[in-house]
């Protein structure tokens, strides 16, 4: 008989050696990560891999980021309840729901349809209501712009001029941007309208694809 696989156990391991041994210090975000089921939000095959410190493929040639990764950009990006967030790349969904139960109110958007409905379905049975958009990242989403936080979950060549104009002022973004291979971790604030840049280190992602983005 199979021995089934204690994901809380994992999750708290998750949390004690890959995070919080690596300076990530804020309370909400650790909370937040010891109470989503990463699990959830991989394919059923590679579930005992979920919390593998790692990034992990979930189809379409996307991947979810190693947890590392998203709690760095999180805690980075320093979300406060009802704020409105933006997230580049829905992806699995994985980084939404942790925005989301941080308390923010998440405008996500997915090039990808199919992703974005699975996103949404594993959302939603997690009790998550973000507004999920199928489209071009790169441009952002004027309708409901602006935004005090902008999370891009993709490698852009540069940080696009769309998203930098739909931060309100004060605003931040997260961003990794340099080639095809590699990036920089960018966290950007708008000061009178200009974008003042900290960089945080080295990472990869996948590329973000779209009228500003890779093409």
């Amino acid at each position: 008989m199979e021995e089934k696989i204690n994901f809380e156990k994992l999750r708290q391991e998750m949390v004690e050696h890959q995070i919080k041994s690596r300076g990530i210090k804020n309370p909400a975000v650790l909370s937040a990560f010891l109470k989503i089921p990463r699990e959830k939000f991989v394919p059923a095959d590679l579930q005992v891999c979920a919390y593998d410190d790692c990034p992990l493929p979930i189809g379409y040639g996307q991947t979810i980021s190693q947890p590392y990764m998203v709690a760095i950009m999180t805690e980075l990006a320093e979300p406060t309840k009802e704020e409105k967030v933006l997230e580049i790349g829905t992806g699995s969904g994985y980084q939404t729901a942790i925005l989301c139960e941080l308390g923010c109110q998440v405008y996500s958007i997915e090039r990808i349809p199919e992703l974005a409905e699975k996103a949404k379905k594993t959302l939603k049975e997690l009790g998550y209501k973000p507004t999920i958009i199928i489209g071009d990242g790169t441009i952002g989403y004027a309708e409901f712009a602006p935004y005090k936080l902008i999370m891009v979950t993709a490698g852009a060549p540069e940080i696009p001029q769309s998203l930098i104009e739909q931060l309100d002022e004060e605003g931040r973004i997260i961003i990794p941007v340099g080639d095809l291979y590699s990036q920089e971790l960018i966290k950007g604030i708008k000061r009178k309208g200009k974008l003042i840049k900290e960089y945080h280190g080295g990472c990869q992602f996948v590329p973000l694809k779209g009228r500003e983005g890779w093409k």
